[in-house]
């Protein structure tokens, strides 16, 4: 049992390198064989005991050579620059799964799978969210750029909505899906182009996800 705690409900934007239905969600492997992405938030209300996290931000990384279940991933979170010394202890304590109940999160399955764990970096992160208007932009200086929009009908060439409902999900209830497109240099590369984009958001405890 967690010793601490904490929640986090933050707006999220990710991508990886999956066809737009991301196979993964239906427990089933990767497009591509691998799977490798990125995960932006923007924590709405949060906190880890005593520690207020209202208004951070935060990006994963996290890159594996077959389906996550499979493991020999790595991961690398980084922290808005704004947080203070606790607050930068408390939000890389749960992105790498501390404090949590076993396999209650994606945070805590992301480390868990992952056989190389970057150190946290703390870097200024622009971040821009609109889930229902499957919209998104991040930006870390050196580390990440990346854009996300709505998927558009090949024959009329209007916004296609579709979501994905996972009421048992350890990432999201329900999540908007549109298509993205990223570049990072390392430590963990990408370079996406028009693939998978998530926007939803997130709702975590120690205990797992807070369900609606």
């Amino acid at each position: 049992m967690p010793s601490v705690d904490w929640s986090i409900e933050a707006v999220s934007f990710g991508n990886c390198n999956c066809d737009w239905c991301c196979p993964c969600q239906f427990e089933s492997r990767p497009t591509e064989g691998n799977c490798r992405g990125f995960e932006a938030f923007r924590i709405e209300r949060g906190h880890f005991g005593d520690v207020p996290l209202d208004g951070l931000k935060a990006v994963i990384l996290y890159a594996w050579p077959g389906a996550i279940f499979e493991g020999n991933g790595e991961m690398l979170a980084v922290i808005d620059e704004n947080a203070d010394a606790r607050q930068r202890e408390a939000l890389a304590t749960v992105l790498y799964g501390g404090e949590t109940e076993e396999a209650k999160t994606h945070w805590w399955v992301y480390h868990a799978m992952s056989s190389k764990i970057h150190e946290p970096q703390f870097k200024p992160i622009e971040l821009e969210v609109d889930i229902k208007g499957r919209r998104g932009r991040v930006k870390v200086p050196g580390l990440l750029d990346a854009t996300g929009q709505p998927i558009k009908s090949p024959h009329s060439g209007e916004e296609h909505r579709v979501r994905i409902d996972i009421p048992d999900g350890i990432e999201f209830e329900l999540a908007e899906i549109g298509m993205a497109s990223s570049k990072s240099p390392g430590p963990i590369a990408l370079d996406l182009n028009g693939s998978y984009g998530q926007f939803n958001v997130i709702r975590h405890s120690g205990t797992g996800v807070m369900h609606s």
